[in-house]
């Protein structure tokens, strides 16, 4: 458990506050291309860590991310007219372009626009995102790539979707890898025959849910890194072989969850305010599965649905806390564990059911939390760190520090000799394979 200030440090992203300082030295999604894709187009509101935004872009193509209330009597710019290369105030007419500049004051006798600039902060689209950068503007970090900026177009697949909870309880769901034996779980998966691939090598993804189940006691080893840590969950399958899974933690708020043979999609956890957050769920890299290992059941970027994505990238919530989730409990006694039939509303009840913000000095951890323990350490130690010295430079993962594009999560039956470790790193040879590294 976290003391009652701990939990608090870690929790707040305000600004001013230890852990929202920390955040603002990294750059995070704001909003994503698809939401403001058309010049001179419909602004929209952005809340992003407890301030209140407007990201639009003007008629150059520019993006501009600035502060929603205007200078002149607070009304919100979010209804503001985007036209000429700025965002122009219905109230009074005030206009600013992407640096937050006041431009005109078509309603003053004597303009002073020149004197006037609001609240704004740089952006950079990669990947289908708007990132922005809200720290100093003394210590801007580099962009971190982790593939986006690179990508072409035709492999771009991102989107977010918005749960109610504080951001650390969402992230904690991404670093718990016992979950998975029981809240997405079906009984069904029982009757599912060997089919040869319970042996050392890339198993088939409803084998890997076969062995979930059968072994949910899951070891957890951490191993630290210089972008956060990896750690895989290590079950016994039923054939009695060590299955490995690996997932990634990339400071400060991103991971890259364990699939087969390897992974390098992000999720990216940003928080709105204290109590309310953003998955971002993102492509970094081309196609790296060209055996097709796991089988259909599993993600695999040649057959990501585009056809099922929502046209602006932002999910829909229709499993949410006011229908229970839409839990149906004759399903949850014979097919479903939990009853819930989407699985990412599985996630987001475990998560938001916790409360607004999880106290965290009442729960009672165990040996299957080892990462999320991790995670919080090295959160606490880095904003109480930053707290104490302004010192930028010991943050770990900023943009400069590594090769973002080497980080990877993995899954594999091991050999009797083989080291998770080595799965979905630059010396895996599956990950050589796929990226063209052998002949």
């Amino acid at each position: 458990m976290l003391s009652a200030e701990d939990n608090e440090i870690l929790t707040r992203v305000g600004p001013g506050t230890p852990m929202g300082n920390l955040l603002r030295r990294y750059w995070i999604p704001a909003c994503l291309t698809s939401e403001i894709a058309e010049p001179d187009g419909p602004p929209v509101r952005v809340r992003l860590l407890c301030e209140d935004l407007v990201a639009f872009r003007d008629t150059d193509g520019q993006v501009g991310l600035i502060e929603e209330r205007c200078p002149h009597r607070g009304a919100s710019l979010f209804y503001g007219r985007n036209e000429e290369c700025g965002l122009r105030c219905t109230y009074h007419g005030w206009k600013f372009d992407v640096t937050g500049q006041c431009t005109d004051q078509r309603s003053e006798l004597h303009p002073f626009a020149h004197r006037i600039r609001i609240k704004n902060y740089p952006t950079r689209e990669s990947g289908g995102i708007v990132w922005t950068y809200m720290g100093p503007a003394g210590t801007m970090t580099p962009f971190r790539d982790f593939g986006t900026e690179t990508l072409r177009p035709q492999m771009i697949a991102v989107n977010k979707e918005q749960i109610f909870c504080n951001w650390v309880q969402s992230m904690d769901g991404d670093l718990d890898t016992a979950h998975i034996s029981n809240l997405h779980q079906f009984d069904a998966i029982d009757d599912v025959p060997d089919d040869g691939t319970d042996k050392p090598g890339y198993p088939s993804g409803y084998m890997s849910m076969k062995f979930w189940r059968h072994d949910p006691r899951s070891l957890i080893e951490v191993d630290d890194a210089w972008h956060g840590f990896r750690y895989a969950g290590i079950r016994t399958t039923p054939n009695g072989f060590r299955h490995a899974r690996v997932t990634a933690y990339i400071f400060p708020s991103s991971t890259i969850i364990a699939q087969i043979p390897f992974s390098t999609r992000q999720i990216f956890v940003v928080p709105v305010d204290d109590v309310t957050t953003y998955r971002y769920n993102f492509t970094t890299q081309p196609p790296a599965n060209p055996r097709g290992y796991g089988g259909p059941l599993f993600f695999t970027y040649e057959k990501y649905p585009f056809e099922m994505l929502p046209p602006n990238g932002v999910v829909p919530r229709t499993y949410t806390r006011e229908n229970d989730y839409q839990i149906d409990r004759f399903a949850q006694k014979g097919r479903s564990y939990s009853g819930i039939a989407d699985f990412r509303s599985q996630d987001a009840m475990a998560t938001e059911t916790a409360g607004p913000i999880y106290d965290r000095t009442a729960e009672h951890l165990g040996s299957t939390d080892v990462a999320v323990i991790r995670m919080h350490r090295q959160l606490l130690r880095a904003a109480k760190a930053l707290a104490a010295d302004g010192d930028t430079a010991a943050l770990p993962a900023l943009g400069g520090s590594g090769d973002f594009q080497s980080i990877r999560g993995a899954e594999k039956v091991l050999d009797a000799a083989e080291d998770w470790r080595v799965l979905g790193t630059d010396a895996d040879l599956t990950v050589r394979e796929a990226l063209g590294w052998l002949a």
